[in-house]
């Protein structure tokens, strides 16, 4: 067994990587969120059936699956612990870029681009301010079902966990996704564009359901992403120490 200084620096260092992942994708899916796409038109497929997906989405799974890794090696505290930190992170960037947004433009930027490529009038600070000025319901929805959601996913994986073991990662992982994001899903646009927007609930309900079965999809294909997680960290530790990790993890004792 690695001697006690090793272990934990190895401990320190892998719970610092795994958070600094899950802090990156965490801030920029909140901060590319702002944009609703049509994943029919981005494949090519007609509209037959609905396809409209927050753009936050798509590296959502990033998030989720380091959550599950968190989850594993150093519970439920560890993943509150980078949750919260994560959440005092967005409201700042949030702050930074919304003061941003007030600085008076310099003459010669706005002079960069007077037309856009159909040659129609094109004002640049006012394409930033529409882009980087998010409202106060956005903010506001994706904070509270990012709260909510990771309190879920963290609360269900270690139910899951007490009831298999050590075996059976992807059904704790998988298990804790999906029932966390059936909520996530709908709360973020609930709050975001039906409470503080003009959306309608039958539109929240329509881009709520593309984005949780895209997330579903996502997390069943990822599996494998995360059974090779589990084998280059249990080789970056040692098996000794691995299973010593997950067992406090499995304790809920503090990183």
């Amino acid at each position: 067994m690695l001697p006690v200084s090793s272990y934990a620096r190895k401990k320190q260092q892998l719970y610092l990587v795994l958070s600094g992942i899950f802090v990156v994708n965490a801030l920029l899916a909140e901060i590319i969120g702002v944009k609703i796409f049509s994943a029919n038109a981005l494949l090519g497929i007609p509209n037959t059936i609905p396809g409209d997906l927050t753009a936050g989405v798509l590296i959502w799974p990033a998030v989720f699956i380091t959550t599950d890794i968190i989850n594993e090696y150093f519970g439920r505290e560890g993943v509150l612990r980078v949750s919260f930190l994560t959440v005092a992170l967005i409201l700042y960037a949030f702050l930074i870029i919304l003061l941003t947004t007030h600085l008076p433009p310099a003459a010669f930027w706005l002079d960069v681009n007077k037309v856009d490529a159909q040659g129609q009038p094109f004002n640049i600070d006012f394409a930033y301010q529409s882009i980087f000025r998010q409202g106060l319901g956005i903010i506001t929805g994706s904070i509270t079902a990012f709260l909510i959601g990771q309190v879920l996913d963290a609360t269900v994986f270690q139910a899951l966990r007490r009831i298999t073991g050590s075996r059976m990662v992807w059904l704790r992982a998988t298990g804790s996704t999906l029932i966390s994001q059936l909520v996530d899903s709908f709360v973020v646009l609930f709050v975001a564009f039906y409470l503080f927007g003009n959306w309608s609930f039958e539109q929240v309900l329509r881009v709520a359901n593309t984005n949780y079965w895209y997330k579903f999809a996502a997390a069943i294909l990822l599996t494998p992403v995360l059974y090779l997680a589990h084998f280059l960290i249990d080789r970056y530790l040692g098996q000794e120490e691995t299973t010593e990790l997950q067992q406090e993890a499995a304790a809920n004792v503090s990183v």
